[in-house]
C-alpha cells in the first residue's frame, strides 16, 4: 500500500500529502482510496482521522484530516467561515498574459447523459473567486500558475482557469483534454494555513510532485 506522507500532526489535525490519482472515498467501480489508508494514519489515536475538505482525485497535496469529531465540526466552519488559506499550483496548458489577477465567476453544477455531471459559469450559480499569479514561463509554451480559492466550489480551479486563460489545465480530460505529457490534471495543493484559537495555526507546505518538476517547474 502507497505510504501517506505526513506534513503536520499534533491532537487535533493531520495534514497529509496526498497522492496524485488516489480518491478520498472508494470509488462506486472499486479500487484503491484515502479511505483505505485511514485506519494506518491512526499513530497510536483510538479514532481513525477524517478529512474535512476536499481534493480531486487528480490532485495532489495538502490534505485536512481531523483526529476527533469536535475537531471536524470546527474546522468544517473554519471552511465555511473562510479563515482557511489554501495555495494550490497549476500548470495553464497555453501563455498567460497578464501577471495575476483575481477570477470571479459564479458556477454551477449540471449533468447530462452523454458527458455526465461538469461544473458550468452561470450567473445564477454559487459565488466562486480565485486569486492567481503567474509563477514562471514554462518549456513547451506551458505557464505554472500560482491560484488562492476564496472560496471552495467544486472543481472551481479547473472551471476559472479555462474561462480566464482561454486554456484549461494541462491534462485536465473534462474542461479541457487529455495531454500525453501528463498523466493527470496538473493541479498541487501546495499550501495550508488554518488559525485556531489559542493555538499555533495548522500550516503545511506539499513539496512539488516529481511530474511538476519534469516539466521544468522546479
Amino acid at each position: 500500500m502507497t505510504q501517506i506522507p505526513i506534513l503536520f500532526e499534533d491532537g487535533e489535525s493531520l495534514v497529509i500529502n496526498k497522492p496524485s490519482g488516489l480518491p478520498i472515498e472508494t470509488p462506486r467501480k472499486g479500487g484503491p482510496a484515502l479511505a483505505d489508508h485511514l485506519e494506518d494514519l491512526k499513530l497510536g489515536f483510538q479514532r481513525a482521522p477524517a478529512p474535512a475538505h476536499r481534493l480531486d482525485t487528480d490532485t495532489s497535496g495538502c490534505l485536512l484530516l481531523a483526529r476527533n469529531p469536535k475537531a471536524l465540526k470546527r474546522f468544517n466552519a473554519a471552511f465555511e467561515a473562510k479563515t482557511v488559506s489554501k495555495t494550490y499550483l497549476g500548470i495553464v496548458a497555453g501563455p498567460v498574459a497578464d501577471e495575476e489577477g483575481t477570477i470571479d465567476l459564479a458556477l454551477s453544477k449540471i449533468s447530462s447523459e452523454a458527458k455526465g455531471w461538469r461544473m458550468i459559469v452561470a450567473k445564477k450559480g454559487k459565488p466562486s473567486v480565485t486569486h492567481w499569479t503567474k509563477r514562471m514561463e514554462l518549456p513547451g509554451g506551458l505557464t505554472l500558475v500560482e491560484f488562492r480559492p476564496e472560496t471552495g466550489r467544486t472543481h472551481q480551479i479547473r472551471v476559472h482557469a479555462e474561462h480566464a486563460f482561454g486554456k484549461s489545465l494541462l491534462g485536465d480530460p473534462v474542461y479541457g483534454h487529455k495531454d500525453g505529457r501528463v498523466k493527470r490534471t496538473m493541479l498541487h495543493a501546495s499550501a495550508i494555513v488554518m488559525p485556531r484559537d489559542g493555538k499555533p495555526d495548522i500550516a503545511a507546505e506539499a513539496p512539488l510532485p516529481a511530474d511538476f518538476e519534469a516539466l521544468g517547474a522546479g
